[in-house]
This record gives C-alpha cells, structure tokens and sequence, in this order.
C-alpha cells in the first residue's frame, strides 16, 4: 500500500505569525496534535507545532499563550515521506525517529506538502501489523 491510499489529505497550515493559544484551539477544533508551519505564501515549511510543543516549550517554561507566536516553539527538524511509498518504509521511518506523524511531499523534486501520514492513519487502512511495528519502536523506553 502507497502511502497516498493511508494519508491524510488537504494538510492545514499556520503562519509562522500565529499565537500558540490560536494554534492549541485549531488543534482543539481538528482534533489533532500536529500542524505544519509554513510562510503565508505556503512556499516554504518553516516547521511543525505539536501539542507537546505547546506544553513543554511554552506552557512549562511560563510563555504567555496569547501572545508568543508559533516560531519561537516550532520545531524546525521537518521529518517526512513521499506519497508514492510504501506504507511500510513509511512506518519504519516513524519507528527509526521515534514519531507518530510524517509529513507528506508530493516528489523529491517539488517537495510541495500534500497530506500528512500518522500511525492512526495506518490503523485505520488496516496496516495493524506494520503501524503495531512501528508502534513499539516509537515507544520504547530510554535506556
């Protein structure tokens, strides 16, 4: 299975300009933990927030959440896939860096952004196998 058939489409963005308490209520609202950080042309990812983000690299560290913006916590360390591989290398990617979610790029060329891939994704297309794989990987304790 191709990593398009298990993705999540039509990807959000947020401006590298947005507040963290505006982005922890769009991840309130869409129900998810991770959004890519991109120019407001959409030209170049600047990075990735996570929910994690927001509670160890603001919340904890006392940033005011209404007025501390996105790129100052973002995670500039972009770790993606194309949409033309296999679930599996995808998984095993996951795995290796120890992540729930990828980045999706069209090809190695454009590199443009078009879905993002999460083990939840790979559950749901019925992987159970290669996301249980990669689950235990990722959730190894630190030795």
């Amino acid at each position: 299975m191709k990593v398009s058939e298990a993705m999540s489409k039509n990807a959000e963005y947020l401006a590298p300009s947005t507040t963290i308490m505006a982005a922890a209520k769009k991840m309130r609202d869409m129900d998810c933990g991770f959004l890519p950080v991109s120019d407001e042309k959409k030209e170049k990812l600047q990075g990735v927030i996570t929910d994690r983000d927001i509670t160890v690299r603001a919340v904890a560290e006392g940033l005011s959440t209404q007025e501390t913006r996105v790129d100052k916590i973002l995670s500039e360390k972009v770790l993606y896939c194309f949409k033309d591989d296999d679930i599996e290398s995808a998984a095993d990617s996951m795995r290796k860096q120890q992540v729930y979610r990828l980045i999706v790029l069209d090809n190695k060329n454009d590199k443009n952004l078009v879905g993002i891939l999460s083990l939840g994704d790979i559950v749901r297309h019925d992987q159970e196998s290669v996301a249980s794989h990669a689950a235990k990987g990722i959730s190894k304790s630190a030795a």
